[in-house]
């Protein structure tokens, strides 16, 4: 069976072909990513997106008939549609900082962190605050919306012409979930949202074919089946959740490094060090913690080299070169903290690759220490190509690290909504911690300073 997956990310967009017998993908288009900086606010590019996508099907379909479509996407995102199924509103850019002109209002009316699992997130992390701040500033647009859609089920409407909404992305710090009773937070009832929030559906619900007039843009068959969908990070986890044995940990990178713990010890969360609870395709509460890895890693290496050699990171380890963090400043485990080199004085483009990889590996250690994790850890996506992150990784948690061999695991842990078996997941090559002290002393040296 080819499930072609429908992946919008913040800084990409991609369109991947699953091979559901080897659980692998076979084909791939990409466009990058980015909003539209014009009135009424910063918002997503829907219609570019649109093209992209119908495109992409069109052009893949013909290369192998596709069987299904599944769709996963970013967090901190929701679209306003009318009666028409036409945007009330442009969606939003989660990282515009409107919402934050309210932010006294919204906090006198958001639910607690006990309620939700949602910490109190800046700009328009907390879907809420942007819903908030669009009744707020446009009333009569608001007003006109018929239904409110979690962003992996706008696209889903788009193809199926079905409103839906699903528990992955409601439960990615929105403050529109509670996790516990799998049920609207009471933000949804004191607003008066609940009665346009499009009916909640399993991720793996087969929510109809596709629309006659895009099976003949596209060239699929009319009886192409249209998946729910589901949140990026909760795609990453759910081979796992099908195929591992708790206790295990997943690291899903990408714009955003999410760190994911199932089976781990029991914790309490602190919500100042942007720890949350997800809501996995299951349907059960999962302790994560998160920073914006993907972007702070593209902002440290853009024009530089990001190759090195084993003198570089003996180097990097011996003269103990740190960077701290945070570079990225509102989120994460140091949201307040500035970014700050250490004895990096003259350091060669390789050691400084290297202890750029090393910061990001010790900022996911100290996510996966905050959430408790237990077990072995799989990293998905990008840095799972990085061996000096998987090894710091691996040093720093003093558990094994596991590379996955997927470009990107959230494609295929989509395509697996269409699959009506339990994978057979390959587990990745597999890092154990170094036996070299320098390692452990380099996190040490690391640890020592942030904590101070």
């Amino acid at each position: 069976m080819i499930v072609a997956v429908i992946d919008i990310g913040k800084t990409n967009a991609k369109v991947a072909l699953v091979d559901l017998t080897t659980l692998s993908e076979i084909a791939l288009r990409r466009m990058a990513n980015a909003p539209v900086r014009h009135a009424p606010y910063p918002h997503h590019d829907v219609e570019a997106l649109w093209t992209f996508i119908l495109n992409s099907l069109a052009y893949l379909n013909r290369e192998r008939r596709i069987d299904a479509i599944s769709i996963t996407t970013h967090g901190a995102t929701g679209a306003l549609v009318d009666r028409s199924g036409e945007l009330a509103l442009p969606v939003l850019d989660y990282e515009f900082d409107g919402p934050d002109r309210m932010a006294e209002e919204y906090d006198a009316v958001r639910p607690p962190f006990a309620e939700t699992g949602t910490p109190r997130l800046p700009v328009g992390l907390n879907l809420g605050a942007q819903f908030f701040w669009l009744q707020k500033r446009f009333p009569a647009e608001f007003g006109r919306a018929a239904a409110i859609l979690m962003y992996p089920q706008y696209w889903a409407l788009r193809l199926t012409g079905i409103a839906a909404n699903e528990a992955t992305s409601l439960g990615c710090h929105t403050d529109l979930w509670n996790p516990w009773t799998s049920d609207y937070s009471s933000l949804v009832d004191k607003m008066g949202w609940r009665q346009v929030m499009a009916p909640v559906r399993p991720a793996k619900e087969r929510l109809g074919p596709i629309l006659p007039v895009l099976a003949r843009r596209t060239g699929l068959d009319p009886a192409t089946s249209v998946f729910c969908g589901l949140h990026d990070s909760n795609a990453s986890l759910l081979p796992h959740l099908l195929s591992d044995r708790p206790p295990f940990c997943v690291v899903s990178t990408g714009t955003w490094v999410v760190s994911m713990a199932v089976g781990g010890k029991k914790v309490e969360l602190d919500p100042a060090r942007d720890t949350l609870v997800n809501v996995n395709a299951l349907g059960d509460p999962v302790p994560s913690a998160r920073f914006m890895g993907g972007r702070e890693f593209s902002l440290l290496t853009d024009g530089q080299p990001q190759e090195w050699m084993d003198d570089d990171v003996a180097a990097v380890l011996a003269r103990q070169v740190l960077l701290l963090p945070s570079t990225q400043l509102g989120s994460g485990p140091f949201p307040r903290r500035d970014a700050q080199w250490v004895d990096a004085e003259d350091v060669s483009p390789g050691q400084r690759f290297a202890a750029i990889s090393f910061y990001l590996a010790l900022m996911t250690a100290t996510c996966l220490e905050l959430i408790r994790g237990d077990g072995p850890t799989t990293v998905e996506g990008p840095f799972a190509r990085n061996p000096l992150f998987i090894r710091m990784l691996a040093a720093a948690t003093e558990r094994p690290a596991l590379a996955s061999e997927t470009s990107t695991g959230t494609s295929i842990g989509a395509a697996l909504l269409a699959s009506s078996g339990t994978p057979a997941m390959s587990k990745g090559e597999r890092t154990d911690p170094p036996t070299d002290p320098a390692w452990q002393a380099y996190m040490r040296a690391w640890q020592k300073i942030v904590t101070a």
